[in-house]
C-alpha cells in the first residue's frame, strides 16, 4: 500500500522493468500535479519504460460527486461557486509559489499519546471503572506537528522547541520529524518533554480522560537568554514565523517581545487547554500579521460567551495590530476577516471525525503561508477546511499535510 502522493517511492524501491498508467495521464500537460512527470524520470532511471493503456476514461470522482450526496447541499453551492471563480490549474499555480518559502515555527513540543482500553464494568472493591488494556499510538504533537505539516507544503522549515531534561523523547521526534525540517532543541531544566495521555474506549472511539505530564517550572533565564539570542540569529533567515504557543511556558515575555520587535511575517496561534484556560491568550502579544483561532479562544480573548463571531473579532482586530484572522467554528467552517477586504465564510468539509485533537494544528499551518504570500481568501478557506478534514479523520497527527495530496483532494471534490 502506498500511503505517499506519487508513486516515486515505490518505483525506487521495486525498479520496475514496465510502469502502467491510464491514458488520461498520457499528456503530462495536463497532469496539475506534476506527479506523473517525476514518476516517469524515477522509471527511466531504474532502467524501465512507462506505457500508457488506451481506454474509455472515468472518473471515479466524477462520478461520486454527480450521484451521491458527499456534501451538504449549502456546501455544493459553495463548491460550485468556487468553481466559477478558480479553476484547477490557477489553484495549483497558486499553491506552488509555497515550495519556495521559508518558514520558521517556534512553540512548545507535545507527544501525544493514545491508550486505547476496554471497558471490563465497575471494580468490586471501589467504586470506579475497570478497563482492560488494548493497545497505544505515539504522535508528535504541538510545534512537532505544525512543522511536519509546513514541510509538506513548503521549501524549506524551521523550528525552534523546548524538550525536557529528562524523558527527552528526543529520538522519538527526530525519527518521526520530516527530514526537510532543520531543528533546534532546547532544554527545560527538572522538568520532561510535555505529554499528553488520552485514554480511549477501543469500540466507540470515545476519549476517556486525559493525563498531562509537564512541570509548570518557570523558563531558567540561561535557557531563555539562550533562545531570544538563537530566534533573533534565526529569524532573519526565513520569509515568515509561526508561532504555536500552547502556553505551557515556553514563550516567555522575552521570547514575545523578540518577535513582536521583528519586521518578518508573523502567524500566531495562542491556544486554550486545560492546563492554561484563561492566562494563553494573543493579547499577550504586541503584533501579528495573522492571527489563526477557533470560536472559543476569541470570546476567551474578548470575555464574551455570547455574541456575534463577526463582531468579537472586529472587536479583537481593533484592540490587537493585526488585520487578518482566521476563525474556525468546528461543524460551521471557518471565518476569515481581513480589515481591507471584509470578512468570507467557508464550509465544513469533514466528512469522517475520528478526532479533533490537531485539527488546529493542521489549519494554523496551511493557511499561514498562503495568507503571508496574499492568496484569495475563498482560497484559504477551502485549503485550511480541507487540511482540518484530513486531520479529524485520524486519530491525533496520525495524516501529516502534503502539498500533493491537497490538490489531489481538491482536484475530486471541484470535479
Amino acid at each position: 500500500i502506498n500511503e505517499a502522493s506519487s508513486a516515486v517511492n515505490v518505483i525506487n524501491a521495486l525498479a520496475p522493468c514496465v510502469f502502467v498508467k491510464g491514458s488520461d495521464y498520457a499528456d503530462q500537460e495536463e497532469d496539475v500535479t506534476g506527479m506523473i512527470t517525476e514518476e516517469q524520470k524515477a522509471v527511466e532511471l531504474a532502467g524501465g519504460l512507462v506505457y500508457f493503456t488506451s481506454e474509455m476514461v472515468m472518473s471515479s470522482s466524477e462520478i461520486l460527486n454527480a450521484n451521491f450526496d458527499i456534501f451538504r447541499p449549502e456546501v455544493k453551492h459553495w463548491l460550485a461557486q468556487f468553481s466559477n471563480n478558480f479553476n484547477i490549474r490557477e489553484i495549483v499555480s497558486q499553491l506552488s509559489k509555497l515550495e519556495n518559502l521559508k518558514v520558521l515555527v517556534i512553540g512548545e513540543a507535545i507527544i501525544d499519546e493514545y491508550y486505547f482500553c476496554e471497558g471490563l464494568g465497575k471494580a468490586a472493591k471501589d467504586p470506579i471503572v475497570a478497563f482492560r488494556y488494548c493497545s497505544q499510538e505515539t504522535h508528535l504533537g504541538g510545534s512537532l506537528a505544525v512543522a511536519n505539516h509546513l514541510a509538506g507544503l513548503c521549501g524549506e522549515v524551521g523550528l525552534i522547541t523546548l524538550l525536557g531534561e529528562r524523558e527527552r523523547r528526543e529520538n522519538f521526534i527526530t525519527d518521526h520529524l520530516d527530514l526537510n525540517i532543520h531543528t533546534q532543541f532546547f532544554s527545560q531544566n527538572n522538568a520532561p518533554t510535555i505529554h499528553k495521555r488520552r485514554y480511549v474506549d477501543n469500540h466507540t472511539g470515545g476519549k476517556l480522560f486525559e493525563l498531562y505530564t509537564l512541570e509548570e517550572v518557570p523558563l531558567d533565564k540561561q535557557t531563555e537568554e539562550n533562545l531570544v539570542n538563537t530566534l533573533r540569529e534565526e529569524i532573519v533567515k526565513y520569509d515568515m514565523v509561526v508561532v504555536a504557543d500552547y502556553g505551557h511556558g515556553m514563550m516567555t515575555t522575552a521570547l514575545r517581545n523578540e518577535l513582536s520587535s521583528s519586521d518578518v511575517f508573523l502567524a500566531l496561534n495562542t491556544q486554550a487547554n486545560a492546563g492554561n484556560r484563561g492566562f494563553n491568550t494573543v493579547s499577550r502579544y504586541e503584533r501579528a500579521n495573522y492571527i489563526c483561532l477557533n470560536g472559543g479562544e476569541v470570546m476567551l480573548e474578548v470575555r464574551a460567551r455570547e455574541g456575534n463571531m463577526k463582531d468579537l473579532v472586529s472587536q479583537l482586530s481593533e484592540r490587537l495590530s493585526c488585520n487578518k484572522f482566521t476563525v474556525t467554528l468546528g461543524h460551521a467552517g471557518m471565518m476569515h476577516y481581513d480589515e481591507a477586504q471584509g470578512y468570507f465564510d467557508a464550509p465544513a468539509l469533514a466528512l469522517n471525525i475520528a478526532d479533533r485533537v490537531g485539527a488546529g494544528d493542521a489549519v494554523l499551518a496551511a493557511t499561514s503561508p498562503m495568507v503571508a504570500l496574499g492568496m484569495p481568501w475563498e482560497m484559504v478557506g477551502l485549503v485550511g477546511n480541507l487540511a482540518g478534514a484530513e486531520a479529524v479523520a485520524e486519530i491525533g497527527n496520525k495524516r501529516v499535510l502534503k502539498l500533493g495530496n491537497i490538490i489531489k483532494h481538491i482536484q475530486s471534490i471541484l470535479k
